[in-house]
């Protein structure tokens, strides 16, 4: 069966910028820089960057490609080409499992921007005056509570349903009609809002002249970017640092390598890969950090974004912003649709990689491939959607959406390095290419990649790891389901370790 193809060189860097531009460009971002320094956060950042997104990126894509070329989409069988040990495909089995365990999650997640849009179109959100009133109407929406807002999570449930079909109609339709044609309809949309919307923020001027005179956009843009040096001392802003540029450009998930899967045996993935890293960055940096950190620094002043998180600012901080303006409506609305296109690109590509296993794999049909994985993400996510108030999204997010990236990533730059070679990768990475790159990056890629990921999977552990695993300062009502919870997180391992040891059982005795 002839495997598909991206269409378009524009459709591909769109596609692979829209599985890269999520909600951590819009809500995470600004967050990070605003507390490690400021512009002082875009050095680290930007040596994060050189010294690690893009090398790990390309060298992604030079997986994937190399992998497309003997007919796999996923991790389990590209490390098999790579390493021709049984083990690597059972490595490689975390490529398929961490999308697939981050998509049960993050649909619902992104599909509360999608009820959110709604009702700021109904003009309900931009209505609220306080933070404790919009807090209330969120913790009702996810369920958590019960209130005058809402009595169930059945309101919530159905904006589930609709961002989930959504996504699943489009990935069943495959890579080009589904995927590529969403991000060509998704991305130039979200970039119009984004820009429409910063605009309107840079006209802020000072919202509030009698009251607080010194909160204004330039305040707000001051406090995002004035560069506090101090901060540059702290080993936390470096690793603050990398750990945004690791989840902007969806580094160490499986899905570039299954992206890439799909692209021509001599495309130019130098050239893509550094035009999708600048549209991921120029959303981010650009886009991100002039909407939502000044507008709130303008009317509520910088120790609010202090105190809240990157959640807060989005869902909390920003409608009340909006509630203050002439025709808040539509400025609010604006805003969660952007992060919904943002969000249901990355959404689709979270549930691809195991859609190409059942296709590859198994000889699967696209359609037929779509439907188990629609059932097994809907499966997975109902314990999450109904158990939220015990913890269980956070659990997952950590062990899955934070250490389990970073452990795949440095494993999977290990195997490429000094079991398939970095000179051969090398040559790899260049095939098609139109450009050479400077050979110091081959060098950062097998030394300094690799040592950088390693750090950043050890301080994650050593800071936030024992007390996750030991559960401090967790209710004791939640202890026995966020241990249901890991349990699980081993049995899908289990299961897709099963899958894999099937298909390649059945290959050995077809060959026979």
């Amino acid at each position: 069966m002839k495997r598909e193809r991206w269409a378009s060189r524009v459709g591909l860097v769109l596609a692979f910028a829209g599985n890269a531009v999520g909600l951590g460009n819009f809500l995470r971002f600004p967050v990070q820089a605003a507390k490690n320094g400021g512009g002082a956060f875009m050095i680290p950042y930007f040596f994060a960057f050189i010294l690690l997104g893009i090398p790990l990126m390309w060298i992604e894509w030079t997986i994937g490609r190399y992998g497309g070329k003997f007919g796999h989409g996923t991790t389990p069988g590209m490390f098999d080409k790579l390493w021709n040990k049984p083990i690597s495909k059972y490595i490689g089995a975390l490529g398929v499992m961490i999308p697939l365990l981050i998509g049960s999650y993050y649909l619902y997640v992104m599909s509360w921007t999608l009820g959110f849009a709604f009702y700021s179109l109904k003009g309900t959100l931009t209505s609220f005056t306080s933070h404790e009133q919009i807090s209330a109407f969120l913790s009702a929406y996810q369920g958590v509570v019960k209130n005058q807002y809402f009595h169930s999570i059945w309101t919530s449930y159905i904006f589930y349903l609709i961002a989930f079909l959504f996504t699943m109609y489009i990935v069943s339709r495959g890579i080009v009609k589904g995927i590529e044609t969403l991000a060509k309809i998704a991305m130039p949309t979200l970039f119009l809002f984004a820009f429409f919307l910063m605009i309107r923020v840079l006209t802020l001027g000072t919202p509030d002249p009698i009251n607080h005179p010194d909160w204004n956009i330039n305040t707000g843009l001051g406090y995002m970017w004035n560069p506090m040096i101090e901060y540059l001392k702290k080993g936390k802003t470096w690793i603050a640092a990398a750990g945004q540029i690791f989840f902007t450009l969806s580094l160490g998930i499986g899905v570039l390598q299954s992206y890439a899967s799909y692209l021509k045996e001599k495309e130019d993935i130098v050239v893509a890969g550094l035009a999708t890293a600048s549209t991921n960055e120029f959303a981010e940096v650009i886009l991100g950090g002039t909407i939502a950190i000044p507008a709130a620094v303008a009317f509520f002043g910088p120790v609010l974004v202090k105190t809240g998180g990157a959640f807060d600012l989005g869902f909390k901080t920003l409608p009340l912003v909006f509630g203050k303006l002439p025709y808040g409506w539509l400025f609010s609305t604006l805003w969660f649709l952007l992060l919904f296109l943002a969000g249901v690109t990355s959404g689709v590509a979270l549930s691809q990689p195991l859609v190409a296993f059942l296709e590859d794999e198994f000889g699967l049909t696209k359609k037929k491939a779509a439907l188990i994985v629609a059932i097994v993400l809907f499966t997975l996510g109902q314990p999450i959607i109904f158990l939220l108030k015990y913890g269980v999204l956070d659990d997952i997010d950590w062990w899955i959406g934070t250490v389990g990236l970073a452990l795949f990533a440095t494993l999977e730059v290990f195997i490429f390095n000094f079991a398939f070679g970095t000179e051969r990768g090398w040559q790899e990475l260049h095939r098609g290419a139109s450009m050479r790159l400077p050979r110091i990056f081959y060098f950062i890629m097998r030394y300094i990649t690799p040592f950088f990921l390693l750090a950043i999977f050890i301080y994650w552990i050593a800071t936030d790891g024992i007390n996750f695993l030991l559960m401090k300062g967790v209710p004791a009502a939640n202890r026995p389901f966020l241990i249901a919870t890991r349990i699980a997180i081993i049995l899908v391992y289990v299961a897709i370790a099963v899958l894999i040891r099937i298909a390649w059982d059945k290959k050995k005795n077809v060959g026979k």
